[in-house]
């Protein structure tokens, strides 16, 4: 699982640097995000769906994950 710490970072720097990430991340793969930001809770799902990719849900608290559909 690949993993993005943006921990400490604001809006929308957690989501850019998942954008940043996904064009090296295997069509399939899980990317982890760790952000304490209260606006990823909404900002990673809305990516996702914008770009077509996968919201897994957040298994832990700060903690997003994203699997790459295309």
């Amino acid at each position: 699982m690949i993993e993005v710490d943006s921990r400490g970072r604001r809006c929308p720097l957690p989501i850019i640097d998942l954008a940043r990430r996904m064009p090296s991340v295997a069509v399939g793969a899980v990317v982890r995000v760790l952000a304490d930001d209260p606006a990823a809770a909404n900002d990673i799902p809305a990516w996702c769906r914008m770009k077509g990719q996968e919201y897994l849900g957040s298994p832990a608290p700060d903690v997003y994950e994203v699997r790459r559909l295309r």
